[in-house]
Formats: C-alpha cells, sequence, structure tokens
C-alpha cells in the first residue's frame, strides 16, 4: 500500500470530497443529510470555514480518500473556542491505517489554531467510531435520543469531547476571517 500523505483542502478537492460524503449520505446515518451534496456545494461549505478552520485531505497514491475538518460548534460568541469536528474516509480505505494520522493532524491544527476543546457527534450505536474517539481521548459527554430519523429508524447522537488546550483567561486569540 502506498504511503499516506495529508495536506490541507484545495477547492480541487471538492469533486472527491463529495464523492466520499455520497457513500454515508446514501448507505449510512453518520450524516443526517439525506441527498448528497455535489461538489460545488462542498467547495462552498469549505471556503465558509476557511481559513479560521481547518479542512485536510488524505491521499493515497494521488487519490483522496479521506478527509476531515473543524467547524463552528456553535454561532454564538463565547463558544468559539470550541468546534465540531469529523472525519470521513472512501468506504474501502476504513481500517487501513487513514484514519488516525489525518484525525490526529487535525486535532493538532486546531490546537495550533487556539481551539481549546473538540466535540464530536456520534450516531450511535457505531461501535467503531466511539472506538476509534475513545482511543484519541474523547470522553462522552452526553446522549440525545431519537433525534433523527434516517433510513427507516429514529437515531441516538452521542457527543464526545476532547480537550485540545488549556482553558486560559484570557482566552487565546482565534484566527479571524
Amino acid at each position: 500500500m502506498s504511503t499516506l500523505a495529508i495536506r490541507p483542502v484545495t477547492m480541487a478537492d471538492a469533486d472527491a470530497i463529495a464523492a466520499i460524503y455520497a457513500h454515508y449520505v446514501i448507505h449510512g446515518v453518520a450524516t443526517f443529510e439525506e441527498e448528497a451534496p455535489d461538489a460545488a456545494e462542498m467547495a462552498a461549505r469549505i471556503a465558509a470555514v476557511l481559513p479560521v478552520y481547518p479542512w485536510l485531505v488524505a491521499e493515497r497514491g494521488g487519490r483522496i480518500v479521506g478527509y476531515a475538518y473543524g467547524r463552528p460548534y456553535h454561532t454564538r460568541a463565547a463558544y468559539r473556542w470550541t468546534c465540531e469536528t469529523a472525519i470521513y474516509l472512501a468506504d474501502d480505505q476504513r481500517r487501513t491505517g487513514a484514519g488516525r494520522p489525518l484525525y490526529e493532524a487535525l486535532l493538532d491544527e486546531l490546537a495550533d489554531r487556539g481551539f481549546v476543546s473538540a466535540i464530536a457527534a456520534i450516531t450511535v450505536p457505531n461501535p467503531q467510531s466511539t472506538r476509534f474517539h475513545e482511543r484519541l481521548d474523547f470522553t462522552e459527554v452526553g446522549m440525545m435520543e431519537g433525534v433523527g430519523f434516517k433510513h427507516g429508524a429514529w437515531r441516538n447522537v452521542g457527543y464526545y469531547q476532547l480537550a485540545l488546550g488549556p482553558r486560559s483567561v484570557p482566552p487565546p486569540k482565534l484566527p479571524t476571517p
């Protein structure tokens, strides 16, 4: 298997990102979207949060095999040091060793930018994702029952949190768009 390279996203990556995400939208419950966004919509989503929140891609042999990103946890100003994180891998790249280095690079980048807390929202049950996050020191901090209806069933969402840095007073300065 070729070497994994992790780099910042470019707008040219939107097609590959949309294709990876479409699998989860159509076949899974990791996202509650019901229609897969196209490349133009993915590019707009990326552009909306850069440069404050990073998006990273993982490549193998010139092919994008996964992506991870940060985004605002909530829009109110007091939440600005907390971000929500997500990771998606191409279906044939799960359990290949691509996820951990990609997500660790994202978490390092978020910490370097001054974020102090990362939140992962995980549709549960999803033992692979919860184990993955727990191995990266995320802690379950809450469970919302039956908050999404997808593929014929009500779905629960677990919230997992990771401290990225100290909660100093005053808080660190964050990048601005």
